[in-house]
């Protein structure tokens, strides 16, 4: 658990950094998983492995090479792993994100692995969380759990501290949905981000609405993320699970209430992706219907 300042630090900016979540132990074991899957990813020229909705379980950027990896996604590496699963349900990062959820219980929802392997392309345009995961309540916390070393430069979380407190911003662009917000929007609100950053083991802890984006990573260092999502235990959620797992709907704090908590929130559902990501989406490169 965190102290009561942290949680008052989390409601007011909408996002919490917290060191030392993990152990060392706990983190090299990620780490290890992770580390066989890049060397599995230089045999391959596409994405593959295969998650329950029948998409790629592992996505590649467009540089990838043998020689060069950049494998940039794992979906729903619970499946796949005892040790991510362990983590995403049972680990002081779920219990503080239950925690910071405010309500009397709270559920995993999904999971995956962002990675930039050592000067990659991946970037991430700005958005919001929510409207990739609509609830009937936006109470939702990401929580990005640094695997490897996060620094200042090498494509770090960037944030707009108490934009969660403000506009639900479309992610849809002439009838398509894009999975970011519109060149306007950055312009206005985006201009002055903080970096989230930390030792092997922090977790940024960020609320659904909060504007984010990051850059490519032009370091020698890599950058993984093990990302996991919590809801509270009467947030219903609306439309489909952009990664379906086995593992959703696990209750990770509380206890079941049976009871739906409705706020007002007006969005446009959003658009799963064909591809292994939401980053074909952002690219411009998905090629669904609207």
């Amino acid at each position: 658990m965190i102290e009561q300042r942290q949680v008052e630090q989390f409601q007011k900016d909408g996002f919490l950094v917290v060191e030392d979540v993990l152990s060392a132990d706990e983190v090299a074991a990620l780490q290890h998983d992770f580390d066989q899957w890049v060397e599995e990813s230089r045999r391959h020229d596409a994405g593959w492995g295969e998650t329950i909705d029948g998409r790629a379980r592992f996505d590649l950027e467009g540089d990838h090479r043998p020689d060069h990896p950049s494998l940039r996604r794992v979906s729903s590496p619970t499946e796949i792993s005892p040790v991510y699963l362990r983590v995403a349900l049972q680990s002081r990062m779920a219990t503080i994100s239950a925690q910071l959820v405010g309500s009397a219980g709270a559920r995993f929802h999904h999971s995956k692995i962002n990675s930039k392997l050592p000067h990659t392309a991946t970037q991430v345009k700005w958005h919001q969380d929510f409207p990739f995961t609509p609830h009937s309540n936006d109470d939702l916390v990401t929580a990005l759990l640094m695997i490897s070393e996060v620094t200042p430069e090498n494509g770090p979380l960037q944030v707009i501290p108490g934009s969660h407190k403000g506009t639900l911003w479309s992610h849809w662009h002439n009838q398509k949905f894009t999975g970011s917000v519109a060149d306007e929007v950055v312009e206005a609100l985006c201009q002055a981000p903080v970096a989230c950053f930390g030792p092997p083991g922090s977790v940024c802890f960020m609320h659904t609405r909060l504007l984010h984006a990051s850059s490519p990573n032009e370091t020698e260092l890599p950058r993984t993320l093990f990302i996991s999502v919590y809801a509270a235990e009467d947030a219903l959620p609306i439309g489909d699970n952009p990664l379906p797992s086995e593992h959703a709907g696990l209750m990770v704090a509380g206890e079941e209430s049976g009871l739906v908590r409705i706020t007002a929130n007006q969005l446009r559902l959003p658009q799963k992706p064909r591809g292994a990501s939401f980053f074909v989406q952002q690219a411009g490169q998905d090629t669904s219907a609207a």
